[in-house]
């Protein structure tokens, strides 16, 4: 007895150093890497004082929580904001030649842990590339990655022209553009991406080459989708188009009319040949009736209350701000509520009338509403989006992208969760994920299931770029290993949708 006591101590004992030297190893892995880091944050100080930030700057904590959710605060090495082109291509030059771990940002809207941040690594922060230019010639602007939708409609508002781009104002054009983007055109013009017709890109050897139709083509179509896993883009060149008085505005339901709306939704999307200049979002915040169901449409002329929108029109209605007014102040209106932590959660399927009334009915009395309203302040909206066959066809028509769509009337779901604390974080993301779990069993089980995750409405642990399908993933596969056969922006960029 006594043997074996002593063998199972001499065990225990052995165990216990091995874990030591694990913990000493990694820690010691941990010190060096940091170590590295921040003598590569001395070398860019000296080579960009004012515009590098390290950990002991004023400046620098009010940039590390630039992201719009906390739950994409972070605490990086140092923070660059490069103020052009060149200045990205030496940046990516030293930091690839030294393998420091980097992130990108350009607006930071995405709510991702480390999407668009970094711990023990350097941030670069794009906010300083702000070109703005309009070619009346060629119907096209020149957008820098570091401005926001804002920026862009205002300043194309002047020539009566807009941009297909984001219908919050306050989302930062690179995450939304090389993710798809959705917009209020889109039916008319495809994604945001679709209307990309130039990339400028800094590649991880640091050269700037230009992606186009007829230069860098593959390169091209993978950055419509691909994300962050190619380079860094410091300009996007898009189309315009021709923008006056549009009819728009919110309209407010009870939340009690949820599945009127739905129901309303389904006869809207099942128009054979729907009228393009007719678009929608319903959110239907369904943790707090005080705010209930928001319809947000726009008509894309100034005609108020056309035919398009027929079937909502005869639902009571708490408030209706919809009027004839431009295109920018009707984009004005859209804002998510004042909360300091986010997550979402997309899905996708193909509409009908019984999987609306389903749906209306897990998001109002499924557990885990119950269990979201406990969490501090939570507020669940969902987001209803309906997508148009001639949304697909004119990205098609534009020269293709890389997600894969399948060419059929689609809704894209997303479930936005907001709450206050940092210790509701798993909670909060858990509880989400099983309820889009739960709306889409009821699309599988009712055959209607699309294959597809909108990435600008993903959270961090979906694999978006996985339902692109087989051969999109092979196509971005081989542009990578032509662009980045090293896999930079695979090992060192963590952030973001990967290929894997």
């Amino acid at each position: 007895m006594a043997n074996s006591r002593g063998s199972i101590q001499a065990r225990l004992a052995w165990l216990l150093q091995f874990f030591c030297l694990i913990f000493i190893s990694t820690t010691a892995q941990a010190v060096s890497l940091d170590l590295h880091v921040l003598s590569a944050c001395q070398q860019f100080k000296s080579l960009y004082g004012n515009l590098t930030f390290l950990a002991n700057q004023t400046q620098y904590t009010a940039l590390a929580d630039e992201n719009w959710s906390q739950t994409a605060w972070a605490d990086p090495s140092c923070i660059l904001q490069p103020a052009n082109t060149p200045q990205v291509q030496n940046i990516l030059r030293l930091l690839t030649a030294q393998q420091i771990p980097f992130a990108i940002r350009s607006g930071g809207h995405l709510p991702s842990p480390l999407g668009a941040n970094i711990n023990r690594g350097v941030l670069i922060d794009l906010s300083l590339l702000k070109t703005l230019d309009y070619d009346a010639a060629n119907e096209v602007v020149s957008i820098g990655s570091g401005l926001r939708w804002q920026a862009v409609y205002e300043g194309l508002a002047p020539y009566e022209r807009t941009a297909v781009g984001g219908r919050l104002l306050d989302v930062g054009v690179g995450g939304l553009l090389l993710g798809s983007g959705l917009s209020y055109l889109s039916d008319l013009y495809g994604l945001a991406c679709d209307n990309v017709v130039n990339f400028e890109v800094v590649l991880a050897s640091g050269e700037m080459v230009n992606a186009n139709a007829t230069s860098n083509s593959d390169l091209f179509w993978a950055l419509k989708g691909g994300a962050n896993n190619f380079g860094i883009v410091t300009t996007f060149t898009v189309r315009t188009y021709p923008i006056g008085n549009v009819w728009g505005g919110i309209k407010a339901y009870d939340l009690e009319y949820l599945p009127d709306v739905l129901a309303a939704l389904n006869t809207y999307q099942s128009v054979e040949n729907k009228d393009p200049y007719a678009n929608l979002m319903v959110q239907a915040a369904t943790t707090n009736s005080s705010i209930g169901v928001l319809l947000n449409l726009v008509y894309l002329k100034p005609m108020a209350n056309p035919a398009a929108f027929d079937p909502f029109y005869g639902i009571p209605t708490l408030e209706d701000t919809t009027v004839i007014q431009s295109f920018v102040d009707f984009m004005s209106e859209a804002v998510m509520p004042d909360i300091p932590r986010w997550d979402w959660h997309a899905t996708s399927f193909k509409p009908t009338a019984s999987l609306y009334s389903q749906i209306a009915d897990i998001v109002t009395t499924a557990p885990e509403i119950n269990e979201l309203i406990s969490v501090n302040t939570a507020t669940l909206v969902v987001g209803i989006q309906p997508i148009s066959t001639s949304l697909i066809a004119a990205g098609h028509a534009a020269g293709s992208n890389a997600l894969g769509l399948e060419a059929v009337n689609q809704t894209w779901l997303v479930l936005d969760i907001g709450w206050e604390k940092s210790t509701d974080d798993t909670k909060a993301h858990n509880l989400t994920r099983s309820l889009k779990n739960r709306i889409e069993k009821a699309s599988v089980d009712a055959g209607q299931y699309v294959e597809y995750i909108f990435m600008n409405d993903a959270s961090w642990d979906q694999e978006v770029i996985a339902h692109y399908g087989d051969e999109s993933v092979d196509r971005l596969k081989a542009v990578r290993d032509k662009y980045d056969s090293t896999e930079i922006f695979q090992r060192l960029v963590k952030g973001g949708f990967k290929l894997g």
